[in-house]
């Protein structure tokens, strides 16, 4: 407890900053309301404190300064440099935030701006790697969603030529990211492999309890003895259906280990195959535990009735265990690639 103290103290106290610095943001912005607009927006412009905010990612700090000014957007180096700082930093909601206030003036010179953001998002630097973000693949997955939203409303400017240099927008990006590829293809494989070997120790065990049935078969007919046993056709159709998931997820993860790992296969290729592997091991080994339970019902069921209680919680105990540990993996996973915040509209401010 003592050593947990002084951290829950440093969170209180960063908590506590926060807010009063916002608090003091607002009495600031309030007394520029006293002061001609041209005159604070001009020191706005010229102070460089939101292009700072913007840098360092403070959107709070941002956004009160656009919902007090929305003027600020309507010069045009400031808001190319706006958005650069916040593409730089690559600040997933400062960029919805500007793209939200970013006015249909700017549709005239939209080739520009495209232009300098493709240029921001091809570069690679230190601040690219965002906390918000666990491993390589996801990474890499994340960068590749900038450059799309960057081209979104042309895809042939990736091929276009990066300033003087004779290498197009796309060859850079790909050129800067050589490392952070072979990293994510090395995660993705030996992540691949581990699931693969899980699943495939789930294929024999269920391809063998079909022809090991409890209680036996008849040794006229060879139809098994619990047959009309409602726990048998539980654990019939669990071991089907543990047997079907984890084929389909061994198929799954061998997909992912024969891949090319070309660079935009990380964009949904790669992921798509790894959360529908990881979805058909889960319930694979969630069929399993509930074909064990059913088998020890139907074998101890006569001598003690209330068996089924502690089968059914001690197979649930390894379920939700599993669940656990990869929920959170498997959730980010899903939202970066089925419904990703970068891509996800900002609704105006009232």
């Amino acid at each position: 407890m003592s050593c947990a103290a002084p951290f829950i103290k440093r969170s209180g106290e960063l908590k506590l900053t926060h807010h009063y610095s916002l608090e003091f943001a607002k009495q600031v912005l309030t007394e520029l309301k006293t002061r001609s607009t041209p005159e604070v927006l001009e020191f706005i412009l010229t102070s460089d404190v939101l292009l700072d905010a913007a840098s360092r990612g403070v959107f709070e700090i941002v956004d009160l300064f656009l919902k007090h000014y929305p003027e600020l957007m309507w010069d045009e180096n400031f808001a190319r440099k706006l958005k650069i700082k916040v593409v730089e930093g690559r600040h997933i909601d400062l960029f919805r935030l500007v793209n939200a206030d970013d006015p249909i003036r700017y549709l005239a010179k939209k080739n520009e701006m495209n232009f300098v953001l493709m240029g921001a998002v091809a570069k690679w630097s230190s601040r690219c790697e965002t906390a918000d973000v666990s491993g390589a693949a996801f990474l890499l997955q994340r960068e590749l969603q900038w450059f799309q939203a960057a081209e979104a409303s042309d895809p042939s400017y990736k091929w276009m030529k990066f300033l003087e240099d004779k290498k197009s927008y796309w060859e850079v990006f790909a050129e800067e990211r050589e490392q952070l590829l072979k990293e994510a293809g090395q995660w993705m494989k030996d992540t691949s492999s581990s699931c693969s070997l899980v699943a495939t120790l789930i294929i024999t065990i269920a391809f063998a309890a079909t022809f090991t049935v409890p209680g036996g078969n008849d040794s006229y007919k060879g139809i098994p003895i619990f047959l009309k046993e409602g726990s048998f056709i539980v654990f019939a159709v669990a071991d089907a259906f543990a047997l079907f998931s984890s084929v389909t997820a061994t198929l799954m993860f061998l997909a992912i280990l024969t891949s090319r790992y070309a660079i935009e296969d990380f964009l949904y290729s790669l992921p798509r195959k790894m959360i529908l592997g990881l979805t058909f091991l889960f319930l694979s080994l969630a069929f399993m535990l509930v074909a064990f339970g059913s088998t020890l019902t139907i074998v101890l069921n006569e001598q003690f009735k209330w068996i089924y209680i502690p089968i059914m919680l001690l197979a649930a105990f390894p379920a939700i265990l599993f669940a656990f540990l990869q929920l959170p993996l498997y959730v980010e996973m899903v939202e970066s690639t089925y419904r990703p915040r970068l891509y996800r509209p900002l609704k105006l401010r009232k």
